[in-house]
This record gives structure tokens, C-alpha cells and sequence, in this order.
């Protein structure tokens, strides 16, 4: 089983947030297509970062997480794509762990 993790941008790059109902249909589209998912949304998660000029920078972010039985990579790097464009960030984070489930 694949645990996938979504970091998604609360605002965009003039600090403006992003409206709620994009979030919202992102939710409806990952629940349809992998039977569930969770938000990490209340509370955001707090990002650092360095870009090229080693300057730092700070990002607030909601995670979404979904589980699947087999990895579609080439499904996911296309909806990187798209949510890269999407939230016009440079790069969202999309990271996949191996889990198992507890009978």
C-alpha cells in the first residue's frame, strides 16, 4: 500500500491566499478517484526553504493524503504538472511512502 502526501501552498506568491473552493474540488476529485482521503487543513504546516541564492523562505501549507494499492507514477507526475500550474509554484512536493496496513 502507497501512503501519497500532497503539500499544497495556502497562499500564493503575493502572500494572497488561495480560495477555498480550489481545495475543495481537488478534495472531491482525489476522494473519487482513490475511494478517501485526508486533510491536514486547520492548523497549517509551516514550510523553510532555500532557493538557488540561498536565501530562506517561508511557506504555510495543507497536506492531503491519499492511500492506493499500486503507484501510477506516470499519472501522478502529470498531476504535479498540473498543480504546478495550477498554484503557479516552481515545484509542489508529492511525496509517496510504503506502508502497511495493521490487521
Amino acid at each position: 500500500m502507497h501512503l501519497i502526501q500532497i503539500f499544497l501552498p495556502v497562499r500564493d506568491n503575493n502572500k494572497k491566499a488561495f480560495p477555498k473552493a480550489k481545495y475543495i474540488r481537488m478534495r472531491k476529485a482525489l476522494t473519487k478517484k482513490f475511494g478517501g482521503l485526508t486533510a491536514y487543513t486547520h492548523a497549517p504546516a509551516e514550510g523553510l526553504w532555500k532557493d538557488d541564492q540561498n536565501d530562506a523562505h517561508h511557506d504555510e501549507m495543507v497536506i492531503f493524503e491519499v492511500m492506493a494499492p499500486k503507484l501510477d507514477k506516470q499519472w501522478w507526475e502529470k498531476y504535479k504538472q498540473w498543480l504546478e500550474n495550477t498554484f503557479a509554484q516552481d515545484e509542489i512536493i508529492i511525496r509517496v511512502h510504503n506502508v502497511m496496513i495493521l490487521e
